[in-house]
């Protein structure tokens, strides 16, 4: 029993720390921005959404958390490590960006009936500082690898795509009187983002599932197995991921009787975790190796 763990995975790690750590100062000061804006702009949409970006800031501040948790070693009570604390958090910020497209959609509604005028110049200008500032922190998270650095960019991209709505209405209602712009778009955005939540929400519940990743076909992984004359079985096999990066591999296989039991077999274990590592990105590896004559002599056994 064994297993690899590379240095890009901490680095991983490290890195998406950081990345949310900067998106969740840089929402949490805009937020503050917004409340000011939305006052002195009379703006109930920029209200509305600063709102919304609290929300969006308290659930940043724990994925920030969970990701730095995710980091910790492994204990006697938690023996595989961290990191699935960074798929709850991936979880929690699902639930909480659907229940706030949720609400943008009933608020949305009733403007669309009575629409109310703002400060467009005001609202203009505030777009152009939240495209800003909430389109950096979209590039800074744009290549993360973690379901949680996905799932806090789709928190802001969706803030983009708001300001951006809050740009095109406040421009056009400078020049025409049509202040339903504003929730019409809104409520456009809000479906696309709830699509974008089913869609991560899905992967985060078939890792949470233990289901094998999507990137990785356990049919692929036992035909590459077997292309080992050494191996002549796969009886067991399973792969699952804990957080969409760390993946795990188990099985039991039935190996040439001739094998010495202590020189080859280490050197068989050895070239199947470099296999496993170099050709589907498997991290962690445990194996159970049973020679075929004795395999057959327990199965034999069993039916008497």
């Amino acid at each position: 029993m064994g297993h690899q763990h590379s240095h890009s995975h901490s680095h991983s790690h490290q890195s998406s720390t950081e990345n949310i750590g900067v998106a969740f100062l840089l929402n949490t000061f805009f937020t503050i921005a917004e409340f000011i804006g939305g006052f002195y702009t009379n703006s109930m949409a920029i209200m509305s959404d600063a709102v919304h970006d609290l929300g969006d800031s308290v659930s940043l501040g724990m994925a920030w958390y969970f990701q730095k948790i995710a980091k910790k070693k492994a204990t006697k009570t938690y023996s595989y490590g961290f990191q699935r604390f960074s798929l709850l958090g991936a979880l929690m910020n699902t639930t909480i960006l659907f229940i706030g497209s949720i609400l943008v959609i009933i608020k949305s509604i009733p403007r669309i009936i009575t629409p109310e005028i703002s400060d467009a110049k005001g609202m203009m200008w505030f777009a152009f500082l939240g495209i800003i500032i909430n389109g950096a922190a979209v590039l800074k998270l744009r290549k993360g690898t973690s379901i949680n650095e996905k799932v806090v960019a789709l928190h802001l991209f969706e803030d983009v795509l708001g300001w951006i709505a809050i740009l095109v209405a406040s421009i056009v209602m400078q020049f025409y009187e049509v202040p339903i712009l504003d929730p019409i778009l809104s409520i456009l955005i809000a479906f696309y983002v709830l699509y974008n939540v089913f869609k991560n929400g899905k992967e985060s519940f078939r890792i949470l599932l233990q289901g094998a990743p999507l990137q990785i076909s356990v049919d692929d992984v036992k035909l590459k197995l077997l292309e080992n004359k050494n191996i002549k079985a796969i009886i067991d096999c399973h792969i699952w991921t804990m957080d969409g990066e760390y993946t795990i591999f188990s099985a039991h296989l039935i190996v040439e009787n001739s094998l010495n039991l202590w020189k080859d077999v280490a050197v068989l274990k050895a070239d199947i975790r470099k296999l496993l590592h170099d050709e589907f990105q498997i991290e962690h590896v445990t194996l159970e190796l049973d020679n075929s004559e004795f395999y057959e002599t327990i199965n034999c056994n069993s039916f008497l």
